[in-house]
C-alpha cells in the first residue's frame, strides 16, 4: 500500500477552509472565510479569526503556517505583526490569514469593511452572501 503524502497544491478556497479548519482546531474563535478577490486584486480570500490571548495568537499563526506547510509545501510570502501579537497577518498569496487577539478584532471590525462580499460556509464549503440570510448566533456547547 502507498501512501501520497507529497505536498499538493490547493485552490485558494480549499487552502482557505484548511486555515479556517486548522485554527478552529486550535480553540480559535469567529472564525470567517470572505471571498475578497472580486472585490481586492491582490487576494482572492480573506480568512478572519480571532484568538483570547496573545499567546493563542502565535500559536494558531504557528499552526496555519504549519498545516499550510504541509498541505502544500508552501510558506507565507510575508508575515506581519508576529512581534506584536494583536493583529498578525499571513500572506500566502491567494489567500491571507489574519489572526487576532479578541479586543483588536472587536476594535477594528474588519469584517464590516466586506459586509457585501461572498462569506464561505467553512464547514460545509458553501459560499453565501452575508446580506442574504439572518446570522443566527449558535449556543456553546462545550
Amino acid at each position: 500500500m502507498t501512501t501520497d503524502l507529497q505536498p499538493r497544491d490547493l485552490d485558494p478556497k480549499d487552502l482557505a477552509i484548511l486555515a479556517a479548519r486548522t485554527a478552529d482546531d486550535k480553540k480559535a474563535t469567529d472564525t470567517l472565510i470572505i471571498e475578497v478577490g472580486p472585490i481586492l486584486a491582490v487576494t482572492e480570500y480573506f480568512v478572519i479569526t480571532s484568538a483570547s490571548n496573545r499567546r493563542l495568537v502565535r500559536a494558531l499563526t504557528d499552526e496555519i503556517e504549519a498545516a499550510v506547510r504541509a498541505a502544500t509545501g508552501r510558506s507565507p510570502l510575508r508575515t506581519e505583526g508576529a512581534r506584536e501579537q494583536q493583529w498578525v497577518l499571513v500572506d500566502f498569496g491567494d489567500i491571507v490569514v489574519h489572526v487576532f487577539s479578541d479586543e483588536t478584532r472587536s476594535f477594528y471590525e474588519i469584517e464590516r469593511l466586506y459586509r457585501d462580499a461572498t462569506f464561505v460556509d467553512w464547514s460545509s464549503g458553501r459560499a453565501a452572501r452575508a446580506s442574504d440570510a439572518a446570522v443566527e448566533e449558535v449556543p456553546d456547547l462545550g
